[in-house]
């Protein structure tokens, strides 16, 4: 099983957007058994694959506190093999009623091995460190950090490298490791032009080939409850996610 999680403190760098349709593109094009796992309260990967997720009783957050069996959170999307455990603002509880817990940064780890039949798990992150982000980092073994390209990205992405170092010393996470970073929202702006080349300089074993701009159809796709690939397959939006899914599968497949 090949896993990976999107992570970044800040809102905006497009990890949603990248977590759903990288998924799907598995799912898709790789025949892939996909699930997808949302563990930001605000539930948008749900809503980007158009499930009511206000609605949902059963969701990740009563996976995680053993409320209900995690196979009863699981739902099934528009797209054929990928599957979504989804969230909503229930989880705001989950960081107040595992503070007390021991081993309480594993505990969706745990929920998470108990499932044999996916190929391949994607999770995104809440846009804040703490104890779902600490959870988050735990259960896989990738992390993919999406990097936009706008003022103090830098901070923010050494604050997150700074978090997994200290999260693997205590946690005993070896196989843990940054895979990737992706620079989003580029404008042909100076200081875009000028982070990215930080992030290069800075990284250069990490930062993708491939450089996410802004793209309207991506956009769009999201507020329709779709995906590029449903919304706009032969858009220039679809190829730009296309180009950067392939690398990631390619690189995956080369660390086995």
């Amino acid at each position: 099983m090949i896993s990976f999680a999107l992570i970044n403190e800040k809102g905006g760098s497009g990890k949603t957007t990248l977590a759903v349709n990288i998924a799907s593109y598995f799912a898709l094009y790789k025949n892939q058994k996909v699930l997808l796992v949302d563990m930001d309260p605000q539930g948008q990967s749900g809503k980007a694959l158009g499930l009511n997720v206000r609605e949902l009783d059963n969701t990740v957050f009563e996976a995680i506190t053993g409320e209900v069996p995690i196979k009863d959170c699981i739902y099934e999307t528009g797209i054929d093999k990928l599957s979504i455990l989804p969230s909503n603002k229930s989880l705001i509880k989950l960081p107040i009623i595992l503070a007390n817990s021991t081993e309480r940064d594993l505990k969706l780890k745990k929920v998470l091995s108990k499932l044999r039949k996916y190929d391949v798990i994607i999770i995104d992150s809440p846009p804040s460190l703490g104890l779902m982000s600490f959870n988050v980092m735990a259960a896989v073994k990738n992390i993919i950090i999406p990097v936009s390209l706008t003022y103090l990205a830098m901070d923010g992405t050494a604050e997150i490298i700074e978090t997994i170092d200290t999260l693997k010393e205590a946690n005993h996470l070896n196989e843990l490791s940054i895979f990737m970073m992706i620079p989003t929202m580029y404008r042909k702006t100076r200081l875009a032009n000028e982070i990215l080349n930080s992030l290069y300089n800075h990284f250069p074993q990490f930062v993708s080939k491939n450089i996410i701009p802004m793209n309207v159809k991506i956009d769009e796709a999201q507020s329709f409850g779709k995906t590029i690939w449903e919304y706009s397959p032969k858009s220039k939006g679809a190829e730009i996610l296309k180009k950067l899914a392939e690398e990631i599968w390619q690189k995956a497949k080369s660390k086995k």
